[in-house]
C-alpha cells in the first residue's frame, strides 16, 4: 500500500487519485490530505509507476516545474519547489467521497455507500 501526500495541492487530490489509480491499476482511498493506493491483486503497487503517473498528471497541467515528487519508503510526497500557488476551488459537499474498504467502490452519496457496504456482509 502506498500513501500519496497531497498537502500542497489539495484542490488536485481527487483528480490525481483517480488518474494515478487508473495508471497503476490500484484502488484509491481518499483521506483528508492524502490518498492511499491498495493493490488489486497479490502483488504490491509499484512506486516508480506511481511517481511517473503523478509527474505525468502535473505535466498535463503544465505545473510540473513547480513541484517535486519525493519517495520515502511507502509514502510519496508532492513538495512545492517555489512559491507557486494553485487557485483554490471552493469546497462544497460534492468534494466528499465515500470509498468501500473491500472493493474500492467510490460514491458521493452516503446512503448509496451504506447500501453498497451491505452487499459485502450478505
Amino acid at each position: 500500500m502506498i500513501t500519496v501526500d497531497c498537502r500542497v495541492i489539495p484542490s488536485l487530490k481527487s483528480p490525481l487519485a483517480v488518474y494515478t489509480s487508473d495508471q497503476v491499476g490500484a484502488i484509491p482511498a481518499l483521506k483528508i490530505h492524502e490518498f492511499m493506493l491498495a493493490p488489486l491483486g497479490d502483488e504490491g503497487v509499484d512506486a516508480t509507476r506511481v511517481i511517473k503517473a503523478i509527474k505525468d498528471f502535473l505535466g498535463s497541467l503544465s505545473i510540473e516545474n513547480h513541484f517535486a515528487v519525493i519517495q520515502n519508503k511507502n509514502v510519496i510526497s508532492i513538495v512545492a519547489i517555489d512559491d507557486f500557488k494553485l487557485e483554490e476551488l471552493p469546497t462544497q459537499a460534492t468534494d466528499q467521497f465515500f470509498s468501500c474498504v473491500h472493493c474500492g467502490h467510490v460514491t458521493q452519496f452516503e446512503t448509496v455507500h451504506n447500501n453498497h457496504m451491505k452487499i459485502h456482509y450478505l
